[in-house]
């Protein structure tokens, strides 16, 4: 039952300021391009960053308890949000929009950081919702990014065996991102559909399966482009894909870098606990990513909803904002001096703190 104290938060309105505001830029770049185009890119880009340095603090925390109803229709209004956004964008970029070429550049990377970042971000979150409408709403975004399968391997798979071998989202130590990633998709869709058929033969469930939603939902969204733009928006499609996975990969890369559970004498991994996912207590960039830099708790409690997630003390955190560190992770000898130095030792379990 939602108390009545909890129908109104002013967190939740900062959340829905820095998430929204890109939407008009990058509605009026897709039409007009020009300043509103390379307005959106620097938000999404250099305004981010400035102000993630300029104070790099954390916004504290609420409570872990609370309801948050505004949060619940906030990131409805991002899903659907997401998807006459996401036509602009192959408009925008491969479509007769009369945009010069180095605007169609701008487009690209202005539209897909933000699908990157805001659609992603909210997407997972409503992965994690129990109700069905938000479950399907979270499930199609990423359907649109021809990751659907992410659905499920990240709830049935990820979640369960996070920071172990059995985790194809968990970077290991010293692989750099260019192996990880394929590892990581082609991983996480094989173990998500033994994850999902193993779920249905358990249940006894005999509707669609959501792989054929998936595939299915994949080939719709690519007819769609191909009506809006013709081969051209395909190919705007996939690359707007791929970059939007790219950077979801990116941030699993990131978050549990070289961390692991370690294996009791029974073969069964310890428990998740905050020590197993990197942290990142940046303010602008948590308020973009609707706090999925504040990794370790939403692991500990996968459903709580994303104003509420703690920063857990006892975490890892990562030396600058998520967005940043992607980008470091990005050249791999940077990286693993940035990293490697602070990791636990190998084949130890992580220091008490």
């Amino acid at each position: 039952m939602i108390r009545p104290a909890a129908t109104f938060s002013p967190r939740v309105a900062l959340f829905a300021l820095v998430t929204l505001a890109p939407v008009p830029l990058l509605a009026a770049g897709a039409l007009w391009g020009g300043f509103w185009l390379l307005a959106a890119l620097i938000y999404m880009s250099v305004f981010a960053f400035c102000l993630d340095q300029l104070a790099a603090l954390s916004l504290g925390e609420d409570d872990a308890g609370r309801e948050f109803p505004a949060a619940t229709w906030l990131s409805a209004l991002l899903g659907l949000v997401h998807f006459p956004l996401f036509a602009l964008a192959v408009l925008a970029v491969a479509g007769r929009s009369g945009l010069a070429p180095a605007e169609r550049v701008a487009a690209f990377f202005a539209f897909g950081l933000y699908f990157g970042q805001v659609s992603n971000s909210n997407a997972h979150e409503l992965i994690h919702r129990g109700q069905r409408i938000l479950f399907a709403l979270g499930k199609w975004a990423f359907i649109t990014h021809l990751f659907g399968h992410h659905a499920s391997a990240h709830r049935l798979v990820h979640h369960v065996h996070v920071a172990t071998p059995r985790d194809p989202n968990t970077a290991r130590r010293g692989e750099n991102f260019y192996r990880f990633a394929p590892r990581a998709w082609i991983g996480s869709f094989l173990e998500g559909l033994r994850a999902e058929n193993a779920r249905r033969q358990r249940s006894g469930a005999d509707g669609v399966h959501p792989y054929a939603t998936c595939l299915a939902g994949a080939a719709l969204a690519l007819g769609a482009s191909a009506l809006l733009a013709g081969p051209a928006g395909v190919a705007a499609h996939l690359a707007l894909a791929a970059y939007a996975t790219m950077q979801l990969l990116l941030s699993d890369y990131v978050q549990h870098y070289g961390l692991r559970r370690t294996i009791g004498p029974d073969g069964r991994p310890e428990p998740v606990s905050p020590a197993h996912s990197w942290d990142s207590p940046r303010w602008f960039s948590g308020l973009l990513m609707l706090n999925a830099p504040r990794h370790a708790d939403h692991h500990m409690h996968p459903t709580r909803p994303f104003p509420a997630l703690q920063q857990p003390d006892d975490a890892p955190k990562l030396p600058y904002g998520l967005p940043v560190m992607g980008a470091i992770a990005l050249w791999p000898a940077r990286w693993r001096r940035l990293m490697d130095r602070r990791l636990p030792p190998p084949d130890l379990p992580p220091p008490e703190r």
